[in-house]
């Protein structure tokens, strides 16, 4: 986002103005053609994972990463961790290549300095703790904090793998943009569920197999939520975000950012005050909104835990890239889950039956497991057409088989060991407890909910 015009130096919008640049800005249609990823990376000791990094070394972290020649975009999140983001793509294998190359280059940039990525949705030992100290997140913590501790959570202790597809073309059928926005918010259950890689936080068991995904359903309502089921897309996503809250009113370098309570973009534009909003701050506004699948032009799918190893993020990626991409796959995943939109009922996601299903169970919820058996089945006999190379292929093979077909997720394993696992640190795959007098018990406190 840009600096400039941060105190309303534009044109002041009005609603209509903003009602009908969201409808523009916010869905480019045309057939699918260009696929990305973004992937955020809790850093660890490479080993004590559990012991905290202090904030000189994930500083020498950043300034090392920074320094690499990356394709991908290298940011940091407000806990210090790393998130690489791809530039667009023509294929998977496009895709796949390019993050590959940039993670190899950022592990062994870290690995020097005795430090790891790890691949969590939450950080299963340490207290949400800020690194960055920008007036972005001050006025993010603020805001967050009013509504509860899971917001800033969120912001210091979770890690996600973000898919981003094109939001389709207009017109009906697998790759109309009605179909895949609805899609979207049927198999992000699913998805949710199948990667589930977050039942621990600080030491103890949540209740939830993807507690990362439950901080989502507990932060500030306007902020988080899906727009209505069964609306027009546009429609619907420009009432949500008129009428979400504003996180802040920027100002000038050196001049704090109020916070206001309570006011939505909507009423702004009516009030122009404290300021006039202009278009800058809408583009900021929607930088604000955590919704699972947020429209940007494409579609971003941000329900997805970060996942242990190595590779571990690259099946949720060419799985649902094959689902959203490959028109065949497409509509194998649509009969597949359809049937769940009764069970989500009228509430939009992550607050609504099914997606709370899909947090705190996983697939050990049979319907959910019942639907990712089909999905994962529909993916991998299109990945070949996508041009899926033989590791990818086995990688879908092995974790079909490893979990789906099992009923299980990532988190499955981490709870079995009873332990809060020490893999972690260097990205290994997760599946059973460390072994050292690191390696910290972790309390079982059974299914203690965070609501």
């Amino acid at each position: 986002m840009p600096t400039a015009q941060l105190t309303g130096e534009g044109p002041p919008i009005t609603e209509t103005e903003a009602a009908d640049l969201l409808r523009c800005i916010c869905f480019k249609t045309g057939p699918p053609r260009m696929l990305g990823a973004e992937l955020e990376w809790l850093v660890h000791d490479a080993g004590a994972p559990q012991r905290p990094v202090t904030g000189e070394r994930l500083a020498a972290a950043h300034e090392a990463a920074r320094g690499l020649p990356l394709r991908s975009g290298l940011t940091v999140e407000p806990g210090g961790q790393l998130e690489l983001s791809s530039l667009p793509a023509a294929s998977l294998t496009e895709l796949l290549d390019s993050v590959s190359a940039d993670l190899t280059a950022v592990r062994a940039a870290l690995g020097e300095l005795g430090l790891a990525l790890a691949g969590f949705g939450q950080d299963p030992w340490q207290p949400p703790r800020r690194f960055l100290r920008e007036p972005r997140y001050d006025a993010m913590e603020t805001a967050l904090d009013r509504a509860g501790p899971a917001g800033r959570t969120m912001m210091c202790s979770s890690a996600s793998i973000q898919v981003c597809v094109d939001a389709g073309h207009e017109g009906p059928g697998p790759r109309g943009l009605a179909r895949r926005w609805e899609l979207a918010h049927l198999l992000g259950a699913v998805l949710a569920a199948s990667f589930a890689n977050s039942p621990y936080a600080q030491g103890s068991r949540t209740g939830w197999r993807s507690h990362r995904q439950a901080l989502w359903g507990d932060i500030e309502a306007g902020r988080s939520l899906a727009p209505p089921a069964g609306s027009e897309p546009r429609a619907a996503w420009a009432q949500r975000a008129l009428d979400a809250p504003v996180l802040c009113v920027r100002a000038e370098e050196g001049e704090p950012w109020d916070v206001p309570e309570g006011l939505t973009f909507r009423e702004w534009t009516r009030s122009r005050a404290p300021r006039a909003p202009d278009r800058a701050d809408l583009e900021y506004h929607l930088t604000t909104l955590f919704p699972p699948v947020r429209p940007q032009g494409h579609l971003e799918l941000r329900m997805i835990d970060a996942q242990p190893g190595e590779d571990g993020w690259v099946v949720p990626l060419a799985v649902t890239a094959a689902l959203f991409d490959d028109p065949r796959a497409a509509e194998h995943a649509w009969q597949a889950v359809r049937p769940l939109a009764k069970r989500a009922g009228p509430g939009p996601a992550p607050r609504n039956p099914l997606w709370e299903a899909a947090a705190r169970d996983g697939l050990a919820d049979p319907e959910l497991r019942a639907a990712a058996v089909t999905c994962f089945a529909a993916a991998r006999d299109a990945l070949p057409r996508l041009g899926a190379s033989a590791a990818v292929l086995d990688a879908v093979d092995a974790y079909t088989g490893r979990y789906v077909a099992r009923g299980r997720c990532p988190a499955d394993d981490l709870l079995d060991a009873g332990l809060c696992p020490a893999d972690g640190a260097s990205d290994s795959t997760a599946g059973g407890p460390a072994d050292g007098p690191d390696t910290p018990s972790c309390p079982d406190s059974g299914e203690d909910s965070p609501r």
